[in-house]
């Protein structure tokens, strides 16, 4: 029987037709080069390419990861959505720091992010949450997430509930929904190459909150 580590080895990186990278002619602004290796992400049919894994830490600096969905992104920051009461929600509570990183394995490419988190405020997050779809909705209305279940017949009776309440108040909106911000300090593109001459451009904002970029040996 082949052992996982010799499984893992063997498995390919870096095929197909990789993209071409040069960093000197890279924008001024990380936000103008994310919009374009987002939307030739799109164009080169990477699946789901506004996934994105969000890395916080509790209160002990004990870290936790999950992926979730980009909202939106802005001079305001990169934009992510959960209920405040969520483990995530919690941990950017009691410490308002992130990470968040993108993964395009078809193009060979990363993005990096890390910096303060904030609430884009409430009137926003009541807008993302009647933009979800109805079942996404009716979840979130629960605000049970993480939480114990006990069956698949608790959950789909508190399911119903919730989707009848929302049936009845169409514009009804989960308390401790969240439309949250990440304003990165730093942002690192990452370029892959078979040679394994990849190429690393980091942005990091200064104190006068413009941005500063340079190469990082890979």
């Amino acid at each position: 029987m082949t052992g996982l580590r010799d499984v893992l080895r063997a498995l390919p990186v870096f095929e197909g037709e990789l993209p071409s990278f040069d960093a000197s002619s890279a924008p001024a602004s990380p936000l103008e080069l994310f919009t374009e290796w987002l939307h030739a992400a799109v164009d080169a049919g990477v699946p789901e390419p506004h996934a994105m894994t969000l890395a916080t830490a509790d209160a002990e600096g004990r870290p936790s990861s999950r992926v979730l969905i980009l909202k939106d992104a802005d001079e305001e920051g990169w934009q992510f959505a959960t209920s405040a009461r969520s483990p995530k929600g919690r941990e950017l509570d009691g410490r308002p720091f992130a990470a968040l990183s993108f993964h395009w394995p078809r193009l060979a490419r990363q993005v990096r992010l890390r910096g303060p988190v904030a609430s884009a405020g409430a009137e926003r997050s009541a807008a993302d949450f009647r933009a979800r779809g109805a079942d996404a909705r009716a979840e979130a209305l629960l605000g049970r997430q993480s939480h114990a279940l006990i069956s698949e017949a608790e959950r789909r009776a508190a399911l119903a509930e919730a989707r009848s309440r929302l049936a009845a108040g169409p514009d009804l909106v989960a308390p401790d929904w969240t439309l949250y911000a990440l304003r990165p300090e730093t942002v690192e593109f990452w370029q892959g190459d078979r040679e394994r001459h990849h190429t690393r451009l980091l942005y990091r904002r200064n104190t006068g909150g413009s941005w500063e970029r340079g190469l990082l040996w890979a």
